[in-house]
């Protein structure tokens, strides 16, 4: 019977290892893949990643035109899921986006016809020039991975996640998305400007075919993609790292520059895209520079501050806390 025991332990950590092994693989075919979509941004497409394992939602705050509806479509066909699309205007109405019933004279009967909500990858653009009550109809989606019509609740898949972008500049008919919404998202980026080579490479990509062969099929299925996440999940995070969250969370809220500290939910999110990064660096276990890392994407969104500058005061909140020893 030992022996019996033994040798399913000995199986079960093989297909383990060779699970391990298999994600690693597909994690970096989908690093080549989004790099090969946006040229020399490899900072950016890690957080990208990262974010995506965590199973967040991801918000870019950036100019028109520097490739963010072009990673976005690159992540839905390297993830083989079903990718939507929403242009945010002021008349956008919120059944544009979760669907609405419609009466069939036929059947004599209502028929739900799904809205894009109802897909794996659900991009929208420029959404805060959507109003309000519309970009409201995205908070039960994101945060339960649900929506309701005429009280009937019907999921959304498991693995689904939203894009969205917004134009920092853009003030006409435009709607700051307000905290409650912000705090959905797990993490704010900017791509920014090419470097001067990158932008050449890419005007020769663009010479020609601007569709390759090899970018038409998934390099992760999404039931692989959710042994991921739940793999991510599993990240080991010691008391003291908890620890080290708590205080840094706190010395958000303590902050005289900070109007809006962190939330308990901000918290939780934070930790999740630790996990992700420590994932990504191939560790267990979540240590202090995971947390530095990833604290600016996820704070950004997070704590209203005074100053003109949140990134200094990120670094001042980061610096005024102690790490804990490992």
């Amino acid at each position: 019977m030992m022996i019996q025991q033994n040798e399913n332990k000995g199986l079960a950590s093989a297909a383990a290892l060779q699970s391990t092994e298999e994600f690693k693989s597909s994690i970096q075919s989908l690093r080549s893949r989004l790099n090969t979509a946006l040229v020399g941004k490899s900072d950016v497409i890690e957080m990208v990643i990262a974010c995506v394992l965590a199973r967040g939602h991801l918000l870019f705050d950036d100019l028109p035109g520097l490739g963010k509806t072009t990673l976005a479509k690159a992540l839905a066909a390297s993830l083989g899921g079903d990718f939507s699309r929403v242009q945010c205007t002021p008349d956008l109405l919120p059944t544009d986006i979760s669907g609405f019933n419609v009466f069939n004279q036929k059947t004599q009967e209502f028929e739900f016809r799904r809205g894009p909500v109802f897909s794996d990858l659900l991009l929208a653009d420029e959404i805060n020039r959507a109003t309000p009550r519309t970009q409201s109809a995205l908070f039960e989606a994101m945060a339960e991975r649900q929506v309701t019509i005429d009280n009937n609740t019907m999921p959304l898949a498991s693995t689904f996640l939203v894009i969205a972008t917004q134009n920092p500049i853009e003030s006409h008919g435009a709607y700051p998305l307000p905290e409650a919404q912000l705090d959905r998202f797990a993490i704010k980026l900017s791509i920014g400007y090419p470097a001067r080579s990158d932008e050449i490479e890419m005007l020769g990509d663009n010479i020609g075919s601007s569709v390759k062969a090899d970018e038409q099929h998934a390099v992760i299925s999404l039931s692989e993609l959710s042994q991921i996440q739940a793999a991510v999940q599993s990240v080991e995070v010691t008391e003291s790292v908890r620890g080290y969250f708590v205080d840094l969370a706190t010395a958000t809220r303590q902050h005289s520059d900070i109007e809006i500290g962190l939330s308990p939910r901000g918290v939780i999110i934070w930790q999740r895209m630790a996990q992700a990064w420590a994932y990504l660096q191939d560790r267990k276990f979540v240590i202090p520079d995971d947390i530095k890392t990833v604290a600016k994407p996820v704070l950004q969104l997070r704590i209203a501050s005074n100053s003109s500058n949140n990134d200094s005061t990120i670094d001042e909140i980061i610096n005024s806390v102690n790490v804990p020893g490992m």
